[in-house]
């Protein structure tokens, strides 16, 4: 007979998190735990405000919400996923719950080399938005980390101002040295992106998540058809639940990349279904949390080992659990620019 309860918790952000969308300076957590038999498995459920397509008008109906899949899960002793294909991040924490109920309690969440302690899982250094001198002190500070793939948040200053940054690195390191991804949140026009692409395009960089906001299927396969500079798809996936619309997402716009998010994109469940999907179409993807706790960023790490190991070498954006001031203690650990469990 299983047990599921639910807790909440708010989050303090050690500096501001700024995206193209706003500043975040706490994240509301909501915890499931799933007991049986003297066995506690957690997971964690946070949407993000004005983002997840189950971020829901209010707490207190998010959490009815979550209650009555909770409730169901308690009698059935299963996750009912098609019904939860709408409420992704409902997902992704009893996913978690489950997964570590059924590992005994143990926070290895999946048998790879990632989860015995033999292989660091490589991952991009972030590097939030803010002013041009913040944001290049923040850049100096994962050089001197050791990270070889950084991800810059554009859009939250002038775009010359940007340029000029993203300039100064390609000054100092080259792309064999310094790989550089920039993440846009929406934050250009269809009017204006591809004469900013191609700006960009003259710096060597990687990929660029989402130029334009989503739901503008047209004008993102204009662009992805057009740009000189690879286009990975974030927020466009968010909200695409039904195995069906995801293929016709993906044949209508054909990116290069797409970046997985757990919490925003079907759980577990529903990026491996992105996963299967891209790789029939040769398209690339990787998996990158969303501000979730360590819960959430250690359940999000074994699903990349599993889904992408052994031996990684494509970056993943696993690095988020360094900002908040008072983030739950979990057996992980950033060396260089490698995530490691290290709870052996």
């Amino acid at each position: 007979m299983l047990k599921v309860d639910i807790s909440e918790r708010v989050l303090h952000f050690r500096q501001p998190a700024g995206t193209s969308r706003g500043v975040y300076h706490t994240r509301r957590c909501h915890f499931v735990s799933i007991r049986r038999d003297g066995v506690e498995g957690v997971g964690e459920c946070a949407p993000l405000p004005d983002l997840s397509c189950d971020s829901l008008s209010s707490p207190a109906e998010y959490v009815s919400v979550l209650r009555g899949f909770c409730d169901e899960v308690e009698h059935t002793g299963q996750i009912p996923y098609e019904r939860l294909r709408p409420y992704p991040s409902m997902l992704f924490g009893l996913e978690t719950a489950m997964a570590q109920l059924e590992a005994g309690g143990s926070t290895a969440l999946s048998d790879t080399p990632f989860a015995r302690g033999e292989e660091g899982i490589p991952i991009n250094g972030l590097v939030w938005m803010g002013s041009f001198e913040e944001m290049y002190a923040r850049l100096e500070e994962k050089l001197r980390q050791g990270f070889r793939c950084v991800k810059l948040k554009i859009g939250a200053i002038d775009f010359h101002r940007e340029l000029d940054l993203i300039r100064h690195i390609r000054e100092a390191f080259t792309k064999e040295q310094i790989e550089l991804r920039v993440d846009a949140n929406g934050g250009f026009t269809p009017q204006d992106a591809i004469a900013r692409l191609e700006a960009l395009a003259r710096y060597d960089i990687h990929s660029i998540e989402q130029p334009i906001r989503q739901h503008q299927w047209t004008e993102m396969a204009v662009l992805c058809r057009r740009s000189p500079l690879p286009i990975a798809l974030d927020e466009e996936l968010i909200g695409v639940n039904e195995p069906d619309r995801k293929a016709e997402l993906l044949d209508t716009i054909r990116p290069a990349y797409i970046v997985l998010k757990p919490t925003l994109h079907g759980g577990m469940h529903g990026c491996e279904e992105w996963m299967g999907l891209a790789r029939e179409r040769g398209i690339v993807s990787w998996i990158t949390s969303a501000l979730e706790s360590n819960v959430g960023l250690n359940a999000v790490a074994h699903f990349a080992a599993k889904a992408y190991g052994p031996a990684i070498t494509f970056p993943q954006g696993l690095g988020t659990g360094q900002l908040f001031t008072d983030n739950i203690p979990m057996p992980l650990e950033i060396k260089g620019d490698k995530l490691w469990y290290t709870q052996i």
